[in-house]
């Protein structure tokens, strides 16, 4: 592929960071991480492979929900650093060739942001349609609270203006009215404003809920959500060229696709850039818990393609629970048997507050196996802090905090210069992805792995005459692979991860034979003849 291609869209084949600065490193030594102390680590992301940073929100809050109830959109948080800690940030990264986007955390507020102070000082201050109000929750509202541990409604009474306030997260986070022109163009704002900063977009946090009309009095005469999204990213593309949006949207893949905007026939998303694969991660989640490939096999068959210079964003983890709320209740008990069978490590009774290495008990094999699998997966790998080091959970943090603990320096430093250690892998994974532009741009087919193979998935990505073909056996025993790639007839294949391996050479129909070790994966390139 030419690389003037790959550059300009360069988030197609891009290698994604998530930390947050409060727990990834601090300057002084001190239990609070701060914007300087991770300045001083951008060397261990640049050695890694990351191009993009993804910046967890680092905005002033009253710190009750991890930096999501923000009190300043325009502001960095005291104890993290100031705006000119954050402008050196975001220049060092771009010296070592990473951009970095932000959390863009406006579906709601902080209740004690000044704007919400002043729309419940009275029903007639200019700030009170910025939020949702209504003298009692009505019956079409809104649906279903997202922290039931927490929270029994999505309404909240105010006494002093004697209304109700819709928040769809936690009482203390009122959701902006995003129906109304002037909070519509006071987010664009925000966006100008750390774009110019030096940020290449950002991370949309909640999408569905920030579109959200349900239970708005005018909702029928409201303007098409859609439409908004659409606005919203032409002002950010007349900004900025390159910058995107990538979206939180947890929902089924045909209820997921309008959220990339203009689909059939386009090339470009007009609405998000790019879309977490939910559906994907939490069919992996099974596949690995039944040591059959088949759930995330099906998954990717249904997956639609987005537009072309659109991606879908894959992950292993994120920073919240781990959610499997798509799965049937059968199919979720299945993934907590086998990963977190004890209540302490569920969250919920949806998903999981565990890492993976803490799920997979450590087996050094299974983790590189899984993450073999991401890097190779249609789409563009997304990391969380820590996990390229094999950070486990702290399960005495209270909730989602059990994966957020500080980053593991310690095991950094130790694995840095041992060519075995996880961090290697990482490392070799990130180059071998690199060096495969197809896996990211090429179409992608996943193939019969051949009879004795159920556990294997084997997909192929092929773009320009160039295929590679990857394998990767969930089993903790020795399968034989026997995929069939009717266009590769007696072309030879090389090892990508392993170079030194013995090439493999398809049959004259163009099947090949490939033995993988329990829990083996292997990356096979090869150029049509």
């Amino acid at each position: 592929m030419k690389l003037t291609s790959t550059s300009d869209l360069w988030w197609k084949n891009a290698v994604i960071y998530c930390l947050d600065i409060e727990t990834f490193a601090s300057s002084t030594g001190g239990d609070c991480g701060d914007i300087r102390g991770a300045i001083q680590h951008i060397d261990h992301l640049h050695k890694l492979g990351v191009t993009c940073l993804w910046l967890m929100p680092f905005y002033p809050t009253q710190d009750r929900d991890d930096g999501y109830d923000i009190t300043d959109f325009y502001g960095v948080d005291p104890r993290l650093g100031t705006h000119g800690d954050m402008v050196e940030l975001i220049r060092t990264a771009r010296d070592r060739g990473m951009r970095v986007i932000a959390d863009l955390v406006v579906n709601h507020t902080s209740a004690e942001h000044p704007w919400f102070k002043e729309a419940r000082s009275s029903r007639d201050d200019p700030k009170r349609d910025w939020y949702v109000w209504q003298d009692e929750p009505p019956a079409d509202g809104p649906q279903g609270v997202v922290f039931p541990d927490q929270e029994t409604s999505l309404w909240e009474f105010d006494k002093k203006t004697e209304q109700y306030y819709l928040h769809r997260f936690y009482k203390f986070q009122p959701d902006l009215n995003v129906a109304n022109p002037e909070v519509r163009d006071e987010i664009a704002r925000i966006m100008g404003f750390w774009m110019e900063l030096g940020l290449s977009g950002f991370r949309v946090d909640a999408v569905p809920f920030l579109l959200e009309t349900a239970g708005q009095e005018d909702k029928d005469n409201l303007p098409d959500p859609h439409e908004y999204l659409a606005e919203l990213s032409a002002f950010m593309r007349r900004r900025n060229g390159e910058a995107i949006l990538l979206g939180e949207v947890n929902l089924p893949y045909p209820d997921m696709m309008p959220f990339y905007g203009a689909v059939d026939g386009a090339s470009t998303p007009d609405e998000l850039t790019m879309c977490f694969d939910f559906i994907g991660m939490q069919q992996m989640y099974l596949s690995l818990a039944r040591k059959d490939a088949e759930p995330l096999a099906d998954a990717l068959r249904q997956r639609p393609y987005p537009p072309r210079d659109g991606h879908w964003a894959t992950f292993v983890r994120n920073h919240d629970e781990l959610t499997l709320d798509k799965l049937t209740d059968a199919q979720r008990q299945e993934v907590f048997d086998a990963f977190g069978p004890d209540k302490d490590m569920q969250l919920y009774g949806r998903g999981l507050r565990r890492r993976l290495p803490g799920m997979l008990n450590g087996d050094q094999p299974r983790m590189r196996m899984v993450y073999s699998l991401l890097f190779s997966l249609p789409g563009t790998p997304v990391l969380f802090y820590g996990e390229e080091v094999g950070m486990v959970e702290d399960l005495s943090l209270p909730g989602r905090f059990a994966v957020r603990s500080d980053m593991d320096w310690a095991a950094a430093q130790e694995q840095a210069h041992d060519p075995d250690s996880l961090l290697s892998w990482f490392k070799k994974l990130v180059d071998a992805y690199r060096d495969c532009p197809e896996l990211a741009w090429g179409a992608y087919t996943v193939l019969d792995p051949g009879p004795d193979a159920r556990p294997v998935l084997a997909h192929n990505c092929e773009c320009d005459g160039v295929t590679v073909v990857a394998l990767h056996n969930m089993a903790g025993k020795k399968v034989t692979a026997s995929p069939l790639l009717a266009g590769l007839a007696g072309v030879e294949l090389t090892d990508v991860l392993d170079p030194r391996a013995d090439p493999v050479r398809a049959d004259k129909d163009g099947r090949l034979n490939v033995e993988l070790e329990a829990y083996g994966c292997r990356w096979l390139r090869g150029e049509a003849v």
